[in-house]
């Protein structure tokens, strides 16, 4: 999977990049990047938050998409979005209406934030609306993300209710606890999978496997970080990651421009030189597929 959200500014910063010019560029040169270390990978548009066909059109205008197999969309009615959850099929029906492409969820959730048991309704709900309508369903996500680490977004506090909701969109709590929402989980696996982002150097991830395991997850989404290949002894890492998920269908995410490398100092910046994205994309490739 190419990038994550590229259309959401969370991701990509519209400043530097306002109709996704360096994006397109980016992405092609990446996916032929990919393409000529694997013919038999499929290559995914990171996936789309909000939910644009227009965006979507504009990506297929500048020859992107026919770079790729799939093309991968976000959503959460119930935290989120200014859609209901009932217009799951309404919201797929208007990319397939864009694209011929496979059109993947690669994350969908429910947190917490409310009650244990606005997740519990959301699973069974998402799991009968989408079952069938998408080739890969990506459940966001396995863990809550801890409060000390951190959201990765524009503003965090200043977002109000918005950012601390992303604290507590895991099927288990920081602590490793069940919430209410993993009974029901379990009864949709495989059809439904799980996107679970892994740190650098993350104490979660080995009972993390563990979990998947047991709940009969076979397909998870995850990120190999192009900024973190700068940290000290990042292959090492990388290595351990990917030899801990091997036995999934693993769908690896690649993004987040190291803040040296950016046209400004920061993630969500556009590469300075396009070429050495897809560079990272090809030896990640090369090593793992």
């Amino acid at each position: 999977m190419i990038w994550n959200e590229p259309n959401n500014k969370s991701h990509w910063d519209p400043d530097l990049d306002p109709d996704w010019t360096l994006f397109s560029h980016t992405a092609h040169l990446a996916a032929q990047a990919i393409r000529a270390e694997s013919s038999r990978l499929p290559r995914v548009l990171g996936g789309i938050s909000p939910i644009d066909p227009d965006f979507i059109r504009k990506m297929g205008e500048r020859g992107l998409l026919a770079e790729l197999e799939a093309v991968a969309v976000h959503g959460f009615p119930l935290d989120w979005n200014l859609w209901q959850i009932d217009e799951w099929p309404a919201k797929i029906s208007e990319i397939q209406a864009v694209t011929d492409l496979p059109i993947w969820v690669s994350e969908v959730g429910v947190s917490t934030f409310g009650a244990d048991e606005v997740q519990a309704w959301g699973v069974q709900r998402t799991a009968e609306l989408l079952a069938g309508r998408a080739p890969r369903i990506h459940w966001y996500s396995l863990y809550d993300l801890p409060q000390r680490w951190g959201a990765t977004t524009r503003h965090r506090e200043a977002e109000g209710s918005s950012y601390y909701r992303h604290f507590h969109m895991g099927l288990l709590r920081e602590d490793g606890d069940a919430k209410p929402a993993l009974e029901i989980f379990a009864r949709h696996t495989p059809a439904l999978g799980l996107c679970q982002w892994f740190h650098y150097h993350d104490h979660r991830l080995d009972d993390a496997v563990l979990w998947m395991k047991r709940l009969g997850v076979r397909h998870l989404r995850t990120g190999l970080s192009w900024a973190d290949s700068f940290r000290p002894d990042a292959l090492e890492w990388f290595d351990r990651q990917m030899t801990a998920l091997q036995d999934f269908d693993v769908t690896v995410t690649f993004c987040f421009t190291p803040e040296h490398r950016g046209l400004a100092p920061h993630h969500t910046s556009p590469p300075q030189v396009a070429q050495e994205f897809a560079e990272f994309c090809a030896a990640m490739t090369r090593r793992y597929a």
